[in-house]
């Protein structure tokens, strides 16, 4: 089990994160989820430990993890960080990084992991491609698999597939989980996507704007459990009903829960309609406020709609 207490941490005299308490077990996923300079990458270079945390602990089985000024080598062999910064040598082959992790005592093994990661990461046409000649996404797709080689215990993750497109990111998503689940390989990453999030995670860790924790539960909770309109942004667009149900203890709703109803309180004028695919997202003006509503089919501008709650 890993769990983490920090009380605060600063840097250069500026606080990053402050009062947060989470663990979850080895095995389990976790997305660290907020916007740019809420602390993420801070904090996982805290959990690797790359920063002293004078102000709090963090635990790895009930055994405190120590920060850089009491190893040699900061980090910990159990755990692997792919940063931002690909930890990934250009001059030589994308094999021969993978390889560089492996014991090179039996070849025709370590060539057998080097192609199954390969697999993983979906760069199999160029096992003997130069990594200088690579684009980022693929540079970060070797950065994964490199982390890999040795099976480590927890997996961190800084923003994976901020390189990679949207195309090879859903397929490399899943597959990348799907092994990590697969070989009970613990993994906790750090994004700002919130479908990813909601996806693949066991548990979120929604973090403020001050770095404070603002939520952590399942992802169905968490998204379910919003309390701000700050939290509920993370996952699109949000709708403030308590003016039209004060009595309802739910203040904050999704256009999904909502639906277009001739018997509604809430009585407005269509401003636009947006196709989203599968369906059409549709803002109605009532008084001065913009409500969402998720609809199948498109609704001409200044139509008189009423909006309900599923």
């Amino acid at each position: 089990m890993l769990e983490v207490a920090i009380t605060n941490f600063t840097y250069d005299k500026e606080q990053i994160l402050k009062n947060l308490k989470f663990k979850i077990q080895t095995h389990e996923h976790l997305a660290i989820l907020g916007e740019s300079g809420s602390g993420k990458s801070t904090l996982l270079h805290l959990i690797y430990g790359l920063l002293e945390l004078p102000q709090g602990v963090i635990l790895w089985n009930g055994e405190a993890l120590e920060g850089p000024t009491k190893k040699l080598i900061p980090g910990h062999e159990f755990m692997k960080l792919v940063a931002q910064e690909f930890d990934i040598m250009p001059y030589i082959t994308v094999a021969e990084n993978i390889g560089s992790y492996l014991s090179k005592q039996d070849i025709e093994a370590d060539e057998q992991r080097i192609d199954e990661l390969l697999e993983v990461v979906d760069m199999q046409a160029y096992k003997h491609e130069f990594v200088k000649n690579l684009s980022g996404g693929q540079k970060q797709r070797v950065a994964l698999a490199k982390a890999l080689a040795n099976t480590p215990e927890i997996l961190l993750l800084d923003e994976p597939f901020s390189h990679i497109d949207m195309l090879r990111k859903t397929k490399l998503r899943r597959k990348l989980f799907t092994y990590l689940k697969t070989n009970n390989i613990g993994c906790i990453y750090a994004t700002h996507d919130s479908d990813e999030a909601l996806a693949f995670s066991d548990k979120i860790l929604l973090l403020g704007k001050d770095g404070s924790q603002e939520l952590f539960d399942t992802p169905q909770k968490v998204y379910n459990g919003v309390e701000t309109a700050y939290q509920a942004s993370f996952f699109g667009e949000v709708n403030d009903l308590k003016p039209w149900f004060p009595q309802n203890e739910k203040r904050w709703y999704y256009p999904s829960q909502l639906e277009i109803n001739s018997t509604s309180p809430i009585k407005g004028k269509v401003d636009k309609s947006y196709f989203k695919g599968d369906n059409y997202l549709i803002a109605v003006k009532v008084a001065n406020t913009i409500i969402y509503v998720q609809h199948a089919e498109p609704i001409p501008s200044l139509t008189e709609v009423s909006i309900q709650i599923k």
